[in-house]
């Protein structure tokens, strides 16, 4: 028996060898899973040098792993982290671009109207020297209430250009007619006869087209672009369920309790969880979509017939032609006027004489000179600024339904589309098998990768395509050349706004409001719910969903 002793034990030797040589290659796997935990900032004593049992693992599969039970508490809030961080890059760069043309396009029109009045003034000094210092304030009201138009709202345009046109008819009556005495109310029958025998020429009636269609396109543009970015901040902000969760620790680490650390998530197995995670958001683009089209409507709008620039540069040579024609056919005017109002009183022979001289209306506007003025606001025109804002919406359609994918694309997300059979698919180093669902939450019912509840739309989301239908409806109207009725949240935000006596550069602009924390009705709103409730969508729920949303928010859009 002595004799097997030592045969015996270099067999025990030999075995306990290969032993050893079988786990190297473990301890050199966990060693490298141990290395990336702690450069994530995860404490190493959580990680094993060695695989151990995977009994207590909870998500992950199963087995010899190199994951501790802490390991996989931590990665499943890594992972959360990871998703949203990689999410809010897709939606900032887009919420960005958003947010710079919207401030570009703010300060250029605010920039045009305070060109357009200072080139008024300066040419009406030259031109009318102490006549137009005396009636001056007539004009600066103009430029006033156009600005409030734009910044606040509230202004009816028509109103506001017929009451201008009459302030100016009952000027330029005085003036023309000085040998009178004329009393405050023979002056508003004066006024009344503006529309009848239109001393201004035809220059009242284009004017006012001009200014009320690029006045609306040009604000609604702007609270569109401004709409969008508030749109795309709410909706970036994303709280994966637990499901998600679940779902993205599999997909992004479990890979690393097998040791596979260099093995990225199959494209088509990140796909099908981004899409689960991502359902919700899916939603979002039909709404969008016809929001990006409406936008792109009322910019060609801007780049033709409704161009504010065009309107507003030359506004000064507009309004002149118009006092010249009042000039001109002074007489006429006056004989019909005296004719309706009844003769009115001479003034005194002395008064006469001075009145006559200080009201002397000798001077004629000076030819007008393209050259000469300014053709630019805020260091840029509104062709280079509507060319630039167009390709960016057009690069945006679609944007939600690709949201997905792009998360995918992302190299830290998942292997590239053609690395198939190299790639971890939630169980192993495998071709992943199962296809790809469809956006949207109607569409995960049969997701293999996340559960999703689809009877629960989300009420965030909700509101965000409520405020792109009620925007798109505006945008329609504004491309027609209809005005529409803005929110003015002002008093809500502020407290300043109509009525609240600021001056309209003190006063907060309504687009600088997130829109989407607002969903009342107003009568276009109505419409614009009308008219999405009469087209067929793929979202059976959402109609119950609209009408429980618009009963139990507060009404605030008014």
């Amino acid at each position: 028996m002595a004799r097997f002793g030592l045969p015996a034990l270099l067999c025990i030797l030999a075995a306990l060898s290969a032993v050893l040589l079988a786990t190297e290659p473990k301890s050199k796997s966990c060693s490298e899973v141990l290395r990336l935990y702690v450069s994530k900032g995860f404490n190493q004593n959580d990680a094993p040098a060695y695989e151990i049992n995977g009994d207590h693992l909870k998500i992950c599969p199963q087995g010899y792993t190199c994951c501790s039970q802490e390991m996989e508490e931590k990665y499943s809030l890594q992972s959360k982290e990871d998703f949203k961080s990689v999410v809010s890059e897709q939606c900032n760069h887009l919420q960005a671009i958003f947010a710079s043309r919207y401030k570009k396009f703010d300060e250029f029109f605010k920039e045009l109207l305070e060109n357009a009045e200072k080139s008024l003034n300066d040419m009406f000094v030259k031109t009318y020297g102490r006549l137009y210092m005396q009636n001056s304030e007539l004009f600066k009201d103009l430029f006033v209430e156009l600005k409030r138009y734009y910044v606040v709202g509230n202004v009816n345009l028509e109103e506001m250009l017929n009451d201008f046109w009459a302030r100016l008819l009952e000027r330029m009556f005085r003036l023309v007619n000085s040998q009178y005495h004329f009393s405050d109310e023979y002056l508003e029958c004066v006024s009344k006869y503006t529309e009848q025998l239109k001393p201004f020429g035809d220059v009242p009636r284009k004017l006012k087209l001009q200014v009320t269609r690029a006045f609306v396109a040009a604000r609604t543009f702007a609270q569109g672009l401004a709409v969008a970015r508030d749109v795309v901040s709410k909706v970036s902000m994303v709280n994966p369920t637990a499901q998600c969760t679940q779902a993205l620790l599999k997909m992004l680490y479990c890979s690393h309790c097998r040791g596979l650390v260099t093995v990225k998530p199959c494209y088509n197995y990140c796909s099908n969880i981004m899409r689960g995670c991502l359902a919700t958001q899916g939603d979002l683009d039909i709404e969008w979509n016809n929001f990006i089209d409406a936008m792109l409507m009322v910019a060609e709008r801007l780049e033709g017939p409704f161009n504010i620039e065009s309107v507003m540069d030359p506004i000064d040579v507009k309004i002149s032609d118009a006092i010249m024609n009042m000039q001109e056919n002074s007489v006429q005017v006056s004989q019909k006027v005296f004719q309706g109002c009844g003769p009115p009183k001479p003034l005194p022979a002395g008064r006469i004489s001075r009145s006559i001289s200080e009201s002397s209306f000798s001077a004629r506007f000076r030819p007008y000179h393209p050259e000469e003025r300014p053709t630019t606001a805020a260091g840029t025109s509104l062709d280079r600024l509507v060319t630039d804002v167009k390709e960016k919406l057009k690069q945006a359609k679609k944007f939600w339904s690709a949201l997905p994918s792009n998360v995918c694309n992302d190299e830290r997300m998942a292997a590239g589309n053609g690395n198939e059979d190299d790639c971890w698919n939630g169980k192993g180093k495998s071709r992943y098998l199962f296809a790809v669902t469809g956006n949207g939450l109607a569409n995960q019912g049969n997701n293999p990768e996340v559960q999703v509840d689809t009877s629960k739309p989300d009420i965030l989301i909700l509101r965000q395509i409520m405020a792109l239908r009620v925007m798109t409806s505006k945008m329609k109207n504004a491309y027609n050349g209809n005005d529409v009725d803005f929110i003015d949240i002002s008093d809500d935000s502020s407290g300043e706004g109509s009525g609240s006596g600021c001056e309209y550069q003190h006063c907060q602009s309504e687009f600088e409001y997130n829109v989407t924390d607002h969903a009342g009705k107003s009568a276009n709103e109505k419409t614009a719910v009308a008219d999405a409730g009469a087209r067929p969508r793929a979202q059976p729920y959402l109609l119950p969903a609209f009408c429980l949303l618009v009963l139990l928010l507060p009404r605030e859009w008014r």
